[in-house]
């Protein structure tokens, strides 16, 4: 089925991930979304990111994570260049977190302006060290950036997950509300914001993020190559 749909409402572009199954970061998801970025910038002056209802992302597409190293390796590389594109995309981005969103899920929580999500018995939060993978420094870098300093370590050495409510706190969201309501939401932010000027917005965000990442950028090849995923492999 279509991994991403695009519609429009007025000034704000809703892309919808949906693969039918853990709506995982694959390739071809990461592509998709390139793509729809590239059209929102053209067509819209927001965006608005959603899973479907239960589910946001489930993280990195298992198949390459436990194909090889090399596999892994551009995987991760395609989905730290996706980050760090959306901390730059020159207009406001809203995330409706729509349930579950673990580990590359969680990523791309940190690494869009506005986040609601669904309350619920949902599960948000990075759990790699949990399957024996070392946090990239992107991870660690976007991390350290939106997270409460009272639960980073929790969330990143401890890999705790939380629920909806508590990922308020921790830094993962911004708001929740109920699972049914939760795209409509983040279209009613995402109107609300699209009266702020873009260029002033896409400067602002190059003063805010710009070091962070040239930092990553900088660092990546590097990173990667001593990433250590035999032990995610093992339990893959």
């Amino acid at each position: 089925m279509e991994k991403l749909t695009f519609a429009l409402d007025g000034p704000v572009a809703l892309v919808t991930m949906d693969d039918g199954k853990a709506n995982v970061l694959s390739h071809g998801m990461i592509d998709a979304l390139h793509r729809a970025l590239d059209r929102a910038e053209n067509e819209a002056r927001v965006l608005v990111l959603a899973g479907r209802t239960g589910l946001f992302c489930a993280g990195f597409d298992l198949g390459p994570m436990t194909k090889g190293p090399e596999s892994a390796r551009d995987l991760v590389k395609a989905g730290t260049e996706l980050t760090m594109r959306l901390l730059l995309q020159p207009q406001p981005v809203v995330a409706a977190c729509t349930g579950h969103a673990l580990a590359a899920g969680a990523l791309l929580l940190l690494s869009v302006d506005t986040r609601i999500g669904s309350e619920g018995k949902f599960k948000i939060g990075l759990n790699e060290v949990s399957v024996g993978l070392r946090l990239p420094i992107f991870a660690a870098e976007l991390a350290r950036s939106r997270l409460s300093s009272r639960h980073l370590v929790g969330a990143t050495v401890e890999s705790r997950l939380y629920d909806p409510k508590t990922a308020c706190d921790v830094g993962f969201l911004d708001s929740t509300v109920v699972v049914e309501d939760c795209i409509a939401a983040a279209v009613r932010e995402a109107h609300k914001l699209s009266k702020l000027n873009l260029r002033a917005l896409a400067d602002t965000k190059k003063t805010l993020r710009g070091a962070m990442i040239e930092h990553v950028r900088r660092t990546l090849e590097a990173d990667l190559a001593d990433l250590n995923i035999s032990e995610m492999q093992a339990k893959g």
